[in-house]
């Protein structure tokens, strides 16, 4: 008997990319025994009425507030009744199985984790991840590996938070993904919580995801998106180096990254991104490594 798979998506005003993510897994998928777990994050509109009236039988949790992407995560591990959690960003899609696949690779029990090759929803020939290295020390910057090995399954050090697979028991383990960041940096935290459990992460090209997100240029980096970016940068800093790693790391961030952002923005007009940028590292700074961070609907 196979062992159920929980694919847990977190909406927030977009039901209908959620319906979109449901349909392909029900034209494309074949694992016998999953659930969709969808954690509705506060969203402004009826995409909870949306939702339930599609899906009267899925599990549809209406949170009262925006819990951010790892609480709203965490909300459907709580709600999830299977050994594996297979997190899913609700703007991507399959295009043939992918659950087998994943699961397989946690036969080998050293395994604490794994993505799968994530490409371009309207580029499909593009790749947008085929695994991650852990960030370099100090400037906390990925390593540029290119794509040129994404056709081979191999041990890495980061999965992409648009699609990842953990088990149950591991996460039992390593606790819940952490809430203090709201946005972003949340599956590097939890990456590294991973390794230093003396566990492996797995890049599977073998699954494929496809992803709305945008092009190989990504998202514009908008002054929402540059203050998390930023705050969540400054606070992996202080969880994850220590001794004088962290103390340069908070440096170079502060004292060189920030400058040079701001700079390049305001040569740009963009003021308000500027300070983005200046409220993100100081709400980085100070803000608690372990409260959980959310906002009001």
């Amino acid at each position: 008997m196979k062992e159920m798979v929980s694919i847990i998506t977190v909406n927030y005003n977009g039901w209908r990319d959620t319906c979109e993510l449901i349909e392909s897994f029900k034209q494309h998928e074949t694992y016998p025994d999953y659930e969709f777990i969808i954690v509705d994050n506060a969203s402004h509109g009826d995409d909870v009425e949306q939702l339930r009236n599609a899906y009267p039988d899925l599990k549809i949790i209406a949170c009262d507030r925006n819990l951010g992407f790892a609480g709203g995560n965490n909300t459907g591990i709580r709600h999830a009744s299977g050994e594996y959690l297979f997190f899913l960003n609700n703007d991507t899609l399959i295009k043939a199985p992918v659950l087998q696949t994943l699961v397989d690779c946690f036969c080998d029990k050293s395994v604490g984790g794994v993505s799968p090759l994530i490409r371009y929803s309207y580029l499909p020939n593009d790749v947008q991840y085929s695994g991650w290295e852990k960030l370099t020390p100090v400037t906390l910057k990925n390593p540029i590996t290119g794509h040129s090995q994404y056709a081979t399954r191999r041990e890495i050090g980061v999965m992409h938070g648009a699609a990842m697979m953990i088990p149950r028991h591991i996460i039992q383990e390593i606790g819940l993904m952490p809430e203090c960041y709201f946005l972003y940096y949340e599956e590097y935290d939890w990456s590294y919580n991973i390794l230093d459990h003396k566990l492996r992460i797995l890049y599977e090209p073998a699954a494929v995801v496809f992803h709305k997100e945008g092009t190989k240029q990504g998202l514009q980096m908008t002054p929402f998106r540059a203050y998390y970016m930023t705050r969540a940068r400054v606070l992996f800093a202080r969880r994850h180096t220590h001794g004088i790693g962290k103390a340069l790391s908070c440096l170079y961030l502060t004292a060189v990254a920030m400058p040079f952002q701001i700079l390049r923005k305001i040569k740009a007009g963009q003021w308000k991104s500027a300070r983005a940028i200046l409220s993100g590292t100081i709400s980085g700074l100070t803000s608690s490594k372990n409260k959980a961070l959310t906002q009001s609907s």
